[in-house]
């Protein structure tokens, strides 16, 4: 894993999503969740009001979200990429391999930590398998450690996303 003071990569799109997200939580965010404590204080005792209880919940998870992408702002790297080398995996590229110890084909996009979602094929570069990819072109062979033990890979084809 990357030391906390390396730099988080990310895509131009990803940090506008991030970007995008900020902003909404700081200006309407904050605005609902203000005026849903406002109605509930006006309903009376605060001791038994759910509601009450509710809108501060939901104001402490949206503060803490709000942290969060302040936090990840204070250690990114925006990849431009007119200096990826192309047809080498990088951020934002889709990569087709072939699993050489279950002879399957699978397919991923490589992504930024931030961005990571492996439910939907994209693993962070951070990932082993996204490490070892990284920088690696058509052809190439990447063995991979994981808990169940090696697992190799063949570059079928890598493209931008």
């Amino acid at each position: 894993m990357p030391e906390d003071n390396e730099k988080k990569l990310i895509s131009a799109e990803g940090f506008q999503k991030l970007q995008d997200e900020l902003n909404d939580l700081k200006l309407n965010g904050r605005a609902e969740i203000a005026q849903k404590i406002k109605e509930a204080r006006e309903q009376g005792d605060l001791s038994e009001n759910a509601e009450y209880d509710a809108a501060r919940d939901e104001q402490r998870d949206m503060e803490a979200r709000i942290k969060e992408i302040e936090e990840i702002f204070k250690n990114v790297e925006i990849i431009d990429e007119s200096e990826v080398k192309q047809g080498h995996v990088h951020l934002g590229s889709k990569v087709l391999l072939h699993d050489k110890t279950f002879d399957e084909d699978v397919e991923f996009t490589i992504k930024g930590s931030t961005e990571a979602n492996s439910l939907e094929g994209v693993i962070s570069n951070e990932s082993p398998v996204g490490r070892a990819l990284m920088n690696k072109k058509k052809g190439d062979v990447v063995k991979v450690e994981t808990p169940s033990g090696v697992i190799e890979y063949k570059i079928l084809k890598v493209t931008r996303e």
